[in-house]
């Protein structure tokens, strides 16, 4: 492989897991409106199981947002890489892809709400490495229950582990970019 097949299978890597990076900015704009909390206001030990943050509107929301704009990332694809569709693969995996991505993103994020309230940062406290990769996690862990050879072939095996890398180094800047978006159009309290 040459630097310029090694610097694609990194972009595709990203490529890729765009439909994991929508769902939490999504959620939080679906969730505005989501009355019905997912912990439906309940505690554990004396501490909200999730808090007011995760409602299920948000949730489903992120998770179906997530797919539409995987559908519509392979729609571009498809003149360029009818079969593989830039490593998507035929539709109805890469439907079970795209779900997976984009509900492990949204349980991922539900489950870093979850260890927050466990150790006692209240909704929207700071918890760095917790707060940029908990969706990331997700979005992985549930893909690779369930596509563990999409995973292993697009972010593991030979040089696709550059791509694995790409994502997580980039995961941080972005999800700074969009908090403070977010919290300049009035959807967040807080810029993190």
């Amino acid at each position: 492989m040459d630097i310029s097949d090694i610097l694609l299978v990194a972009a595709v890597g990203l490529w890729l897991f765009i439909p994991a990076m929508v769902p939490n900015s999504a959620a939080v704009v679906f969730g505005k409106k989501g009355r019905t909390k997912v912990d439906f206001g309940r505690s554990l030990r004396g501490k909200r199981i999730f808090g007011d943050g995760k409602s299920w509107m948000g949730l489903f929301g992120g998770g179906f947002s997530g797919i539409l704009i995987g559908l519509i990332l392979i729609a571009v694809s498809q003149p360029f890489d009818p079969a593989d569709h830039w490593g998507f693969r035929p539709f109805w995996s890469n439907v079970g892809v795209l779900s997976c991505l984009a509900f492990g993103a949204v349980l991922g994020d539900l489950t870093g709400a979850f260890i927050k309230r466990r150790i006692g940062l209240e909704r929207g406290q700071k918890a760095p490495v917790l707060d940029q990769y908990d969706f990331v996690a997700g979005a992985f862990l549930i893909t690779a229950l369930f596509f563990p050879d999409w995973v292993y072939s697009n972010y593991i095996e030979g040089w696709h582990i550059l791509a694995l890398i790409l994502v997580l180094a980039v995961m941080f800047f972005v999800h700074r970019a969009v908090n403070i978006i977010g919290f300049r159009m009035g959807l967040k309290k807080e810029p993190w």
